[in-house]
């Protein structure tokens, strides 16, 4: 059946990063016409590399790609490149064309609809907000129409609303999908099979069923592996022991013990490789360095768009120290922009008391200079300088070697997400401002920084769209944004 077509097919692909540093060894898989797939595998494991090998944007050192004749591929990209936010909507779906394309006007309507996205087409890219543009980088991939559709962590940014809206577009999509996400509920809604990509043995496992059944498989193969390798520790330890007290008696007993000896080794041999997941960061704290009497922070009004345009709300807010404020609303309504211009004292209506030192983690991670090194940028926030605590601080976010002396733009998103909450720990602010914490990192470490959120001391203003996340913090008071009174 043409439904059942392989259209992509790896065979034995090698992939190097760099000389002697190997991200895939061997790897073997194929995807099927029509299949929705979920690509699992830690950090650093090559997703993201497998989608550029896909789209030929990398080749391999050996190995073969194989895609079906004339097959059409679109990835759905994390970021839009910082060259493409003066472009307007229009000039930004142009852009993804390499013809001109005539009477573009309706397809993107039609794609704008499909991720439930109401703006117009002369609107600049970076008037919108992250969770808009998260709706954009995926319509980008639509109104190529492709066979393969390629998406790497498409709900970043998006609400409920948005992600319940493009599960249902996926649910309906009649051609091929491979999704990088850590959303469970999100990949077992609409897919039916799993790639693995072993960071460890850097070699593809491929499973049939939805995420939710694999993840499960998964898990029930480790443990039983892990099992079978503590019998043959016991057994390994059993003959070694024997084997030390044959040597010593000396004689025929020698030749005892090399059996002894061999027979251990073949148990080693046969122990199973049990998949090592990646490395978590450390728990961490957030200190406060000074301690502020009276409100850090005082909100009267403040302003979110509506219908494309910036009006004014009423607000009463005032905090004190250890108090927590949640800020909720649609995408759209502004959130990022009102965070930002709390956090630089730009917003009439708001006012942060003298002396208060702001930490603020920005969605985008545009507070980082993307020019300078990881290490210049952890330094420069330190009131002290202190090398020794610093490097500490950074190794516990998985920030050493290399990624010391890397520029903050080669870095991936989850990195540049790890090196900001450094930069937090080092900085010891007194109010935190905090625009999505979650985004692009890795699921296994937000338990950690819930729990480092939820211990301090300060005050925090935070927006999040991630429910069990934001459980896991203690919240004292929720704005929503959208049922504020009109500014009298």
């Amino acid at each position: 059946m043409a439904s059942k077509e392989v259209i992509v097919r790896f065979e034995d692909v090698i992939f190097e990063y760099k000389a002697h540093k190997p991200i895939l060894e061997g790897v073997t898989f194929s995807v099927r016409r029509g299949a929705k797939i979920a690509l699992m595998g830690q950090n650093g494991s090559g997703k993201s590399t497998l989608f550029g090998l896909i789209t030929k944007e990398k080749k391999p050192e050996d190995g073969d790609i194989n895609l079906s004749p004339k097959l059409s591929i679109a990835i759905g990209r994390q970021v839009i490149p910082r060259g493409e936010l003066e472009h307007t909507v229009r000039e930004f779906f142009e852009g993804q064309f390499d013809e001109k394309v005539y009477d573009i006007d309706p397809k993107i309507d039609d794609v704008l609809e499909a991720v439930n996205l109401h703006a117009p087409k002369t609107k600049k890219i970076k008037d919108f907000s992250g969770g808009q543009q998260a709706r954009l980088l995926l319509a980008a991939a639509l109104i190529q129409n492709p066979d393969l559709l390629l998406l790497d962590e498409p709900t970043n940014n998006l609400d409920k609303a948005g992600i319940d809206h493009l599960t249902k577009f996926l649910i309906d999509y009649k051609k091929t999908v491979v999704v990088i996400s850590h959303d469970a509920d999100f990949l077992n809604a609409f897919t039916e099979g799993v790639l693995y990509l072993d960071v460890h043995t850097r070699k593809m496992e491929q499973y049939t069923g939805n995420y939710k059944d694999v993840v499960r498989e998964i898990m029930v193969r480790v443990e039983k592996e892990r099992r079978k390798n503590a019998q043959y520790e016991k057994h390994i330890q059993e003959k070694k022991d024997k084997a030390n007290f044959f040597a010593n008696k000396g004689g025929q007993m020698r030749v005892l013990a090399k059996r002894m000896r061999e027979s251990a080794a073949e148990a080693e041999e046969s122990k199973i490789d049990v998949r090592r997941e990646d490395k978590t960061i450390r728990k961490f704290t957030i200190d406060v360095k000074e301690r502020h009497v009276g409100p850090l922070i005082t909100i009267d009004s403040l302003s979110i768009m509506q219908d494309h345009k910036v009006v004014k709300r009423e607000a009463h807010v005032s905090m004190l120290k250890n108090r927590r404020l949640l800020l909720t609303g649609p995408n759209g309504i502004g959130k990022s922009t009102l965070l930002e211009n709390l956090a630089h004292g730009k917003e009439k209506g708001a006012k942060i008391s003298e002396g208060v030192q702001v930490g603020y983690y920005r969605q985008d991670f545009s507070t980082l200079d993307f020019d300078k090194t990881v290490y210049e940028i952890l330094e420069s926030v330190m009131p002290k300088k202190d090398e020794e605590h610093m490097r500490s601080v950074a190794a516990g976010f998985l920030i050493s070697g290399d990624v010391m002396y890397s520029k903050v733009g080669n870095l991936s998103e989850g990195q540049k997400g790890l090196v900001a909450f450094a930069q937090l720990v080092l900085q010891k602010p007194n109010l935190l401002i905090l625009d999505e914490p979650t985004n692009h990192i890795n699921f296994r470490h937000l338990p950690i920084i819930a729990k480092a959120l939820d211990a301090y001391e300060g005050t925090m203003i935070l927006v999040s769209h991630v429910p069990d996340f934001v459980k896991k913090i203690r919240i004292d008071e929720t704005l929503d944004l959208e049922k504020l009174r009109p500014l009298k």
